[in-house]
């Protein structure tokens, strides 16, 4: 089982016979749906993503959408309404609960196995997913779709079939906030620094923080990481595969520095 990240936010699951987890960023000048068809070519699996429509081209891939996207929609709208009404029995409050009930269940899910959590799911998140999705057929004639709880609404229903993806796999998760979580620390810096000045600039950029995240996913610390890399890499043999292979993230032959409880 593989993850991979772009610069819009995903991450992908496929059968391998052995775990590696890697964040992998890339740069491009365009949202256009090519991008991430280049960057996924030979890809075949889920992909947990928002609702950029270019995943939408991919051939081969299931798209599994974020429950975390939904729910905000919710409370975005419940926090629209005037104070004095958004602690009532309101419509978007109901959408809210609807969201939190499956959140509730995954927690319980924390700690089980992916078969667990598939025979599970079926028997507790389905129901509340029929129930939900009743209920936004019903309010979707109620509602301007422009006002903030008409974007919920027809947010769920244009997604819906990512949205309940994730009841085809116990890997699966109910949100996409792995990969938002891990490309946050660039869209906090790009508010810093504001600009690449140079296209290779920009590709050097996301290399490094693909490195830096993957130490990160898999227990490194990344200071320590990379000046490890700074030493060994200049003597080494990159024809090498066997010597390239002990410096990656996950190798256990790193030195115990590079680990983050060091």
């Amino acid at each position: 089982m593989t993850r991979r990240q772009l610069s819009e936010p995903c991450s992908a699951y496929e059968d391998s016979p052995d775990y590696r987890s890697y964040s992998s960023s890339d740069y491009q000048t365009t949202r256009a749906g090519k991008h991430p068809s280049r960057f996924l070519t030979g890809f075949k699996g889920y992909l947990h993503v928002d609702s950029y429509a270019g995943y939408n081209e991919l051939a081969n891939v299931t798209l599994v959408g974020c429950w975390a996207h939904a729910r905000r929609k919710f409370d975005e709208a419940l926090k629209a309404l005037p104070e004095d009404k958004r602690n009532k029995a309101v419509a978007a409050r109901e959408g809210l609960e609807y969201c939190n009930r499956l959140f509730a269940i995954e927690r319980e899910l924390k700690d089980k196995t992916p078969e667990e959590r598939y025979q599970i799911r079926q028997v507790r998140s389905k129901p509340v997913l029929d129930a939900f999705l009743a209920w936004l057929k019903t309010q979707k004639s109620r509602v301007l779709p422009k006002s903030s709880f008409g974007q919920a609404i027809y947010y769920c229903l244009a997604q819906w079939d990512k949205l309940v993806a994730f009841l085809q796999d116990g890997r699966l998760e109910l949100d996409n906030n792995r990969s938002e979580h891990s490309i946050k620390p660039f869209v906090i810096g790009r508010k810093n620094w504001l600009f690449a000045n140079t296209p290779r600039g920009a590709k050097a950029s996301a290399i490094t923080y693909s490195i830096i995240e993957t130490a990160k996913e898999n227990g490194l610390n990344p200071f320590q990481y990379l000046i490890y890399l700074f030493e060994k890499l200049p003597n080494l043999d990159l024809q090498d595969k066997n010597a390239l292979d002990q410096l990656l993230p996950w190798a256990e032959t790193l030195p115990p520095v590079c680990r983050m409880n060091n």
